[in-house]
């Protein structure tokens, strides 16, 4: 099942729990505005070259459209619809005020030459900077794409509008960037994680972790976990994987993938098959990479006892429903990866006030903005009597249906 298909039944779901409108349900699910450009420009070798460029804003109810812009040469107008709702929902759940949004540009930023991305970048951002905005659409870096890309569309945007540091966010911090913003993801996942062991009277340390993924999340949450006296056993990325039943020295590995950019040949542990660190022996499995990684295929050999979906839809339906059986706990999506989207919340904040916060403030903000998501995503479970990921799509769902009423749609 694909993203766009899974959000949709998700939704579907929480609006059957919520007893939602049936005008108000199809209003929730149709986005605001699609935003389809043409990108024309030259290479390097004087040739030129046309992409397609696009920005899907689905819902402002609560606030300004947040979302990536990715580079990918299969930008899928479908599942940036997906992420562009799911985005609506993590807000909500987050209690930040905005709505979600999503983009991106169709080609492959590997086959691009620096001054070519930039000159791809600066033509996408003319043709959309009216549409977007500080008070409208605040987009971020998103897979293949980094704080470089949004600093030139900062720049391209100010152009138009005077210098204008919040209309991105995951910037530089020469350019108003958030500190604290790159390792925030990384830093929810454990937050997120300690919130929940903390339920069943459990902590990180001497749990057992297996981590799919080894990107910025996966290694930012593997570092914070081997900080609190967690075991990680078990580690992988596209270029190998590394199991340890004792636990892998983290800041070994982060030095050899550093000098290696790979995590074979590393001496601190065994060389495993990619594929089996999600059925790997361990308390608390992290999938950190694609989406689909958890389906029918391989959930009924899992063997943890709680996922935390640091990952974007890791868990198919199908899969979802075998685990349940199973007895596994999932701290879904909408909420476990929103550390991120908080942060960059807090970078806006900070560049509409002209006033930067130190690094310490951000994180304690961050850990009291997630603990709140987490007992309002157990107020819910309560009251519906669902799992968590109901929990929290019913959460998400319930604050932008009743913003949507208070703001008067029907008139």
């Amino acid at each position: 099942m694909n993203a766009l298909a899974a959000t949709n039944r998700n939704f579907q779901l929480a609006a059957r729990i919520l007893g939602l409108d049936s005008k108000l349900h199809k209003s929730l699910l149709i986005p605001f505005r699609e935003i389809k450009v043409e990108c024309t420009v030259p290479r390097d070798d004087g040739s030129f070259v046309s992409y397609i460029g696009f920005r899907i804003q689905h819902d402002n109810a609560r606030g300004p459209m947040k979302g990536g812009i990715r580079y990918h040469p299969e930008v899928d107008p479908d599942e940036v619809n997906a992420l562009a709702q799911l985005m609506t929902w993590k807000t909500a759940v987050a209690n930040l005020p905005y709505g979600g949004a999503k983009g991106g540009i169709g080609c492959n930023p590997r086959e691009l030459t620096v001054s070519e991305l930039q000159r791809v970048t600066r033509v996408f951002t003319q043709k959309i900077h009216d549409l977007i905005g500080i008070h409208r659409d605040v987009p971020a870096p998103d897979m293949g794409t980094n704080s470089q890309t949004m600093a030139w569309i900062l720049d391209e945007y100010s152009k138009f509008h005077g210098y204008s540091p919040a209309i991105v966010t995951g910037k530089p911090i020469e350019l108003g960037g958030s500190l604290g913003r790159e390792a925030a993801t990384g830093l929810g996942v454990v937050f997120a994680t300690e919130f929940l062991l903390d339920e069943y009277g459990m902590s990180i340390a001497n749990m057992k972790f297996a981590i799919q993924g080894f990107g910025n999340v996966g290694s930012w949450a593997a570092s914070f976990i081997h900080q609190k006296g967690g075991k990680v056993v078990a580690v992988s990325d596209i270029t190998g994987a590394v199991k340890n039943p004792n636990g892998i020295d983290i800041p070994a590995l982060l030095k050899h993938k550093e000098k290696a950019y790979s995590l074979k040949d590393f001496e601190g542990g065994d060389a495993m098959d990619l594929n089996d660190v999600l059925v790997h022996e361990c308390d608390v499995l992290i999938p950190c990479a694609l989406g689909g990684v958890l389906n029918k295929e391989n959930a009924a050999d899992v063997k943890a006892k709680f996922i935390i979906e640091a990952a974007n839809h890791p868990t198919d339906p199908e899969a979802d429903e075998i685990l349940s059986r199973k007895g596994v706990t999932i701290l879904p999506d909408i909420y476990a990866n929103s550390g991120g989207v908080t942060v960059s919340y807090f970078e806006w904040v900070q560049n509409i006030q002209g006033f930067m916060w130190e690094e310490e403030k951000v994180n304690y903000e961050l850990k009291r903005y997630m603990k709140r998501a987490f007992n309002d995503i157990k107020a819910m479970c309560h009251t519906h009597n669902c799992n968590l990921r109901m929990g929290a799509f019913t959460l998400g769902v319930n604050k932008v249906a009743r913003a949507t009423v208070l703001r008067g749609w029907e008139a």
